[in-house]
């Protein structure tokens, strides 16, 4: 049976935050919870937890509209509710009692078949359903999220003795293709996987930065980006998901593992680190849900000022950055890092020699093999590399060398590995090492692969240090930029005007995609302040020329173009979106032209497709100028989408534009849309459009003047707004005369140039190179 109507039973916050992504998905869900005592409104608690979304940030909601597919009650009234409901997910509290007696309500009105899931993280499946009807058994599965739902991609399937094989087929499909989750099959185990490691390492990293007497900073300096982790680092990590979750989670973890486990060997109630953190959840000191945490902001003189706390003290100081020479060897790789003498050093030797080893020893326990955990821990804890992944940068031999010189055990499962490393490529496979201590291939899902699935063991159709031409199969090409940050130089350019001959090459449609976490961050803005510095202005309105020209060919190239953005697609990046046939994006696209920004304005054509997309909207309201609005307002305040959903409305995305939700779903299905379209495809035609000049100009002009006056915007930022609303308007031109794309690039390329001259954008871009953020002058 397939699912499409969602129950989620308990509005909290990862329940509700369950249904919106349901919803996200474009799919009906029912969210129910208890009628609180005293209360008026008996739906209080799930109409109360749909209204507070629209307001969360980071937004559960890809989109505000998908709250109409959100369907509120409570548990004593609506019930009935979930019976055409084909799947129900149970989030609410972790108490067996409480959810059996709720499994026993929901089984009196669900119709027969649909399936019925805990969210629990804690509470095994075999404890779950003891004494329960053999009925319900069959159709029970634990589905865990990580929070939050929307972003955190790992979805952990259990199923138990009884479960319908069909029925986790159905969840699995269902999670991956439309929720977009990495689902990872799990034993019924404590903790699953995500949680069984990533528990332990948290435990294990703070409490080594207590016994080394290290600061918070300097433990996050080095248990973050150097090792892979998430910059906000362990304790960094701790106030986001809250200082008091964690006695929480160790009290679980204790209960429900053996005494042998390392969790509860290293496990020590009169530790410091237990006596300290006890001692700030009384104070209010939870994390950014309290009063702070290991960091907390502090207003001083109107500047926030960033404090650390001391794990001796328990006062708060100004934070400092670390200077460990440790940190500074770890660009070298892990081993450099745990080989450097210093604290930082013994500290990351201490989590990983650690750390890695529990997960070594759970394999088999846990999950039959290695891939499984370390994705788990990748898409989980957002870690970028999994256990395995960081042992086979180490070297297996050096690890199995280094624990035996320091006495410590050496699990079983990596002396059978030896001195192979856990992952291998030989030509186009990719190999993982078993239980057994043998290679097994790789497996690709179909419909389910990256780029890097394609390229290996392969060479480009052509390439340079910018960008790539990969051959996909079946006639289509696909374009890869592999710059920084996936910016945009002359070498992309120059792999752009390739595009547009790949005809001539046997290709009949292509792709413009990548692995990487962002599509492109636009023009490389550096190249263009060492230009302008050195008033080499013909080199830069070449340069334009050459971006626009590429564009406009791939625009009107005689074979389909698709690009197939994910992460962040801005400014140059955005315009590639833009020029494309159609659109694959993946849900999580933060899209849009911020070149005001750094002083200047879209120049590769993002400002004509604007403008043109947006007169020629059916949908648009009455006349030119509502229409322009929209696009005055998002380009001159560096508008970016925060989803695919949102870049409808901002005309980056039109009506047969698609939406894929798993990020390593994108090329595939970018491929398929591109061979949908080869037969019988024409290219666009060319069209003209009529706008209203200088009366429109002055209009936008004295809108961004207004808001100068309000203290919104900066005097520069009315100079760039005018220069923006100029563009837009059509020049020096009135509604009577017909606009070509043509002239709309060179209004571009004009408003470009001259905001170039002014050393006000040049300051601009220097800050944004130096800073990272944007200078409002």
């Amino acid at each position: 049976m397939a699912i499409e109507k969602v129950a989620v039973i308990g509005a909290g916050v990862m329940g509700a935050a369950i249904a919106a992504h349901v919803a996200n998905a474009g799919y009906q869900a029912v969210l129910l919870d208890i009628v609180p005592e005293g209360s008026d409104n008996r739906n209080v608690l799930a109409e109360g937890a749909v209204a507070k979304m629209l307001k969360t940030k980071p937004a559960p909601f890809m989109h505000k509209r998908n709250a109409k597919l959100v369907a509120t009650g409570n548990l004593e009234d609506n019930l009935d509710m979930v019976a055409d409901c084909d799947w129900i997910c149970e989030a609410i509290i972790e108490r067996t009692d409480l959810k059996q007696d709720l499994y026993k309500k929901l089984d009196t009105v669900r119709k027969p078949g649909s399936i019925v899931t805990s969210n629990t993280s804690t509470i095994p499946l075999k404890t779950l359903m003891e004494g329960m009807p053999e009925s319900l058994q069959k159709d029970f599965a634990i589905t865990h999220f990580f929070n939050p739902p929307r972003y955190m991609r790992l979805f952990e399937l259990v199923k138990g003795p009884m479960t319908r094989d069909d029925a986790i087929e159905d969840l699995r499909q269902f999670a991956d293709v439309a929720l977009g989750k990495e689902v990872i099959d799990c034993f019924d185990t404590p903790g699953f996987i995500g949680n069984r490691i990533g528990i332990y390492w948290s435990f294990v990293a703070i409490k080594s930065a207590f016994d080394l007497g290290m600061t918070v900073e300097e433990a996050d300096a080095v248990c973050g980006k150097p090792m892979g982790i998430p910059s906000t680092g362990i304790f960094g990590l701790g106030d986001l998901t809250g200082i008091d979750l964690g006695p929480k989670v160790n009290a679980s973890m204790l209960s429900e593992l053996p005494a042998s486990d390392p969790f509860c060997q290293e496990y020590d109630e009169n530790h410091p680190m237990v006596n300290t953190i006890a001692q700030m959840i009384e104070e209010g000191y939870t994390g950014r849900k309290g009063k702070g945490g290991f960091y907390r902001m502090n207003k001083d003189g109107g500047k926030k000022i960033k404090e650390a706390r001391n794990l001796k003290t328990g006062e708060y100081a100004k934070a400092a950055k670390p200077q460990l020479g440790s940190v500074k060897a770890a660009r070298k790789g892990l081993q450099a890092l745990v080989e450097f003498d210093d604290v930082g050093g013994k500290y990351a030797w201490e989590i990983l020699s650690k750390v890695i080893s529990y997960a070594a020893n759970l394999v088999g326990e846990i999950s039959d093999n290695i891939i499984a955990i370390d994705s788990a821990m990748k898409t989980g804890y957002a870690w970028k590399y999994g256990p395995f992944e960081q042992l086979d940068q180490l070297g297996n031999q050096y690890f199995i060398d280094r624990l035996a010189a320091e006495g410590k055990p050496v699990p079983e499962f990596l002396k059978k590995v030896g001195d192979r490393p856990l992952y291998k490529e030989e030509g186009t496979d990719a190999f993982y090492m078993t239980l057994e201590g043998e290679y097994a291939k790789v497996p690709v899902a179909e419909g389910a692969w990256m780029l890097a699935d394609i390229k290996r063991g392969k060479e480009p159709v052509m390439s340079n240090k910018g960008a790539s031409i990969w051959d996909l199969g079946d006639g289509v090409a696909c374009l890869e930029i592999h710059t920084k940050m996936n910016s945009i130089d002359q070498d992309v350019v120059t792999m752009l005007q390739q595009c547009a001959k790949l005809d001539k090459k046997g290709f009949k449609a292509l792709v413009i995609g990548n692995d990487a976490d962002n599509f492109s961050v636009g023009a490389n803005v550096g190249v263009v302040l060492f230009a302008a510095n050195a008033a080499m202005w013909p080199v830069i309105e070449n340069s334009i020329s050459e971006g626009q020209n590429a564009l406009m060919k791939l625009k009107y190239a005689p074979f389909p173009v698709v690009a197939a953005p994910a992460g962040m697609a801005l400014g140059g990046g955005c315009e590639i979106v833009l020029a494309a046939d159609t659109v694959q994006a993946h849900a999580e696209s933060y899209m849009g032209l911020v070149e005001v920004g750094v002083g200047v304005l879209p120049g590769f054509g993002g400002c004509k497709e604007l403008v043109f997309r947006a007169i020629q909207n059916k949908k648009r309201p009455g006349g030119a100028m509502p229409a322009l609005a929209t696009v005055f307002e998002n380009i001159s305040t560096a508008k970016v989408a925060t989803s695919a959903a949102e870049a409808r409305d901002m005309y980056i995305m039109r009506e047969g534009d698609a939406v894929t939700m798993n990020r390593k779903r994108v090329l595939a299905d970018a491929k398929a849309k591109a061979l949908s379209m080869v037969d019988g495809y024409q290219p666009p035609e060319q069209v003209e459009i009529n706008l209203p000049g200088p009366t429109a100009a002055a209009a936008f002009d004295m809108a961004v003047q207004g808001f100068v006056t309000m203290g919104k915007a900066t005097a520069y930022d009315a100079v760039v707004g005018a220069e923006v609303g100029r563009v837009l308007s059509g020049g020096d031109t009135d509604i009577t005369q017909p606009i070509t794309e043509k002239k709309m690039l060179q209004l571009e390329q004009e408003g470009f140039m001259k905001l170039l001259h002014n050393t006000k954008t040049l300051d601009r871009i220097e800050h944004m190179l130096t800073t990272g953020k944007p200078l409002r002058n």
